[in-house]
């Protein structure tokens, strides 16, 4: 597939020109004229390039891209990664905020399908005046205990938890990566709430709010997103897709 074709619908799909990032979504470096294969991963760094050089693939699609805001400098480690997709005609792809709140393969309504949040799904998470998030309910109500450990053995990952609200929780709002500041909306509206990193700053304002919050690895629940988009690629139009696994334990 020609990689403008591929740009143009990646572009449309994700409604890129619609949200505002820090980060330059869409495709930030153009390689070869032709995509036959396509890695996708969380970061945009060094050692997963390399293993997309060794999947030879034609172009890499990550959640967190190279570009943010632009390119000041072409020297040090922004010198050495731009020289190796260059050199190795490897496209980057990047896909930020777009891809969290995508309402088909967004790492935030992924994460209520997997974890079968599927009652009154509504937007949640308001993030310069925008929501990148998806609130919603279990169909029956769901013990905090077993809910983290579904999340821990579904994402590979190791959760931190406040544990304020209720053992038995039914209303759930997830906001993937670095989203602790999101607290006031979730203490409002849901039960429990989901998300990336840790922050000092949230744990009173949890127990005063007396809610459940989950902090699930910033990496892990960017995984969710990432892995739809290249099951959904692939199938739509036939390209190999892999995904590539570099977690980082934040």
């Amino acid at each position: 597939m020609e990689i403008k074709k591929l740009k143009n619908f990646l572009d449309e799909y994700l409604k890129i020109a619609e949200i505002e990032d820090v980060s330059v979504n869409g495709l930030q470096v153009e390689g070869k004229k032709n995509v036959n294969k396509i890695c996708f991963a969380v970061d945009a760094c060094a050692e997963t390039f390399k293993l997309a050089k060794k999947e030879n693939a034609d172009m890499l699609f990550v959640h967190h891209g190279m570009i943010w805001g632009g390119i000041k400098k072409v020297t040090g480690i922004n010198y050495l990664r731009l020289k190796f997709l260059i050199e190795n005609k490897i496209s980057l792809y990047a896909s930020h905020l777009p891809l969290d709140k995508h309402e088909e393969v967004g790492n935030n309504i992924q994460f209520l399908k997997i974890f079968g949040i599927n009652e009154a799904i509504e937007d949640f998470g308001t993030y310069h005046g925008i929501k990148i998030g998806y609130a919603g309910r279990f169909e029956k109500e769901k013990n905090l205990s077993d809910f983290v450990s579904e999340i821990e053995k579904q994402l590979n990952t190791k959760c931190k938890i406040l544990k304020f609200g209720k053992e038995k929780i039914k209303s759930v709002g997830v906001v993937s990566g670095g989203a602790a500041s999101l607290i006031d909306e979730a203490i409002e509206n849901v039960d429990c709430f989901v998300t990336g990193e840790p922050s000092h700053q949230v744990y009173h304002i949890a127990k005063e709010g007396k809610i459940n919050v989950i902090f699930a690895g910033h990496y892990a629940t960017e995984t969710v997103g990432v892995k739809a988009m290249a099951e959904f690629i692939g199938k739509k139009f036939g390209i190999e897709t892999k995904f590539i696994d570099v977690p980082t334990g934040l």
